[in-house]
């Protein structure tokens, strides 16, 4: 006979679910940083204390897996840009702290081209996803910051993601390549109307 149960067990049961896959997106985020995302899952298993079977119970393929801390990275960094403008000193202070997080969210990203060899449709439906969420993120804060006077380049919110990630693709191949300190380079000369070069 089965044990009645109250209303209460079904939301409680949601709420560890989500616990164990925000656990594992964790997890996850942090090996493919350090691996990137052709990293054995029994690693991103290890690193969230869960067992394999129950890794591929919340994410069935690699795949699956990618997408959702893909996903989940770009909600948050979505959301930390209204909230950056809020409570930091400057509005261009929050686009230095964002472009920061938006660096820590590339490096998650070794080997993600590989994942989809083959789905060019998965890989092109992530990146405008990307697009989409992050670029009116940055738009806005750009505009903050120039309507304050801090910035004045007329670099548009797509170029400067573009360029901070062509900076970061340099960063795994050269240990004494320092990301950070070119990224703050690059975001500190929107200070500056840029020269015209011939």
């Amino acid at each position: 006979m089965r044990t009645p149960t109250n209303g209460t067990d079904a939301p409680r049961r949601r709420r560890d679910v989500e616990r164990n896959e925000r656990t594992i997106l964790d997890a996850a985020a942090g090996v493919f940083a350090v691996s990137g995302v052709g990293a054995p899952v029994r690693e991103v298993a290890a690193a969230a204390g869960v067992g394999v079977g129950t890794l591929y119970r919340h994410f069935p393929t690699r795949s699956d897996l990618v997408v959702a801390v893909y996903r989940s990275q770009i909600e948050a960094l979505a959301e930390a840009g209204p909230v950056l403008l809020t409570s930091a000193p400057t509005a261009f202070d929050a686009i230095l702290r964002w472009v920061h997080q938006f660096v820590d969210f590339l490096g998650t990203k070794h080997g993600l081209a590989r994942v989809w060899e083959g789905d060019a449709d998965g890989f092109t439906a992530l990146h405008a996803l990307f697009v989409d969420e992050l670029v009116p993120v940055l738009s806005r804060m750009l505009d903050d910051a120039r309507a304050s006077g801090e910035v004045a380049a007329s670099v548009s919110a797509y170029q400067l993601l573009r360029a901070v990630g062509d900076l970061v693709a340099w960063s795994p191949q050269d240990p004494d390549y320092d990301v950070r300190t070119s990224v703050t380079l690059l975001v500190t000369g929107l200070r500056q109307a840029q020269p015209t070069v011939d």
